[in-house]
């Protein structure tokens, strides 16, 4: 199996430089992972580092918060892909899931669902951590009704992330034909296999070197 394949080589930390940008970049063209995920300034510069490889570049949207207005979010993603992202995680507002403001909610994930290239992967983060277990239901039914392609555990920026149980309740909910992302907290090679045994199509980490090279031992 090609585990590097499942990792989204991440670096999201806002004093991020480019210096380390650079390296992220070079890491994943060596290690063969899925894509790189960073802040939306930094998308140009990832897509020229990793042009004439087969690593994608993968943003994140209304981040990490998700209390962006629609519009911004839109916009936001736009402005992602044409400077060329193919990946994209929004943040879904959890406001108003919690809210049961579910109509929201789905108008949102399928207003920037609208708004990209066909070839984009949308990605639904609904921050488990922050819900109860009828909302991550709630969440994922949204993300798939809207035509997301994967719902996603965390930002890895609030109060918790990925568990083995969130997975396997959120690829229930989904089913098979849907990506489901864990992301948040993943750092060794058994938190890494046990999310793929619960169910996860893709990891995000910032320990996927680490990760890789631990299941090579």
């Amino acid at each position: 199996m090609d585990y590097a394949k499942y990792i989204d080589h991440t670096l999201l930390k806002p004093n991020a430089t480019d210096l380390e940008i650079e390296k992220l970049c070079n890491e994943a063209k060596e290690f063969g992972f899925a894509s790189v995920c960073v802040n939306p300034c930094f998308v140009s510069k990832c897509y020229s580092l990793l042009r004439n490889s087969d690593v994608k570049v993968c943003t994140v949207i209304g981040f990490p918060l998700g209390a962006n207005i629609t519009n911004i979010k839109v916009q936001e993603a736009k402005e992602a892909v044409f400077e060329g992202a193919k990946e994209v995680d929004m943040v879904i507002n959890i406001s108003r899931l919690k809210a049961k403001d579910d109509e929201y909610v789905l108008r949102e994930i399928k207003a920037i669902k609208k708004a990209l290239h066909e070839d984009i992967i949308l990605k639904v983060i609904i921050e488990t951590c922050l819900l109860n277990e009828e909302e991550k239901i709630r969440a994922c039914l949204l993300a798939k009704q809207a035509g997301a392609d994967f719902v996603k555990t965390s930002t890895g920026f609030s109060t918790g992330g990925a568990t083995k149980e969130d997975i396997a309740l959120m690829r229930k909910t989904v089913g098979d034909n849907m990506g489901v992302k864990a992301s948040g907290g993943i750092r060794t090679k058994e938190a890494f296999l046990e999310m793929i045994e619960a169910g996860a199509s893709r990891i995000g980490t910032s320990s996927g070197l680490k990760i890789i090279n631990d299941l090579k031992n």
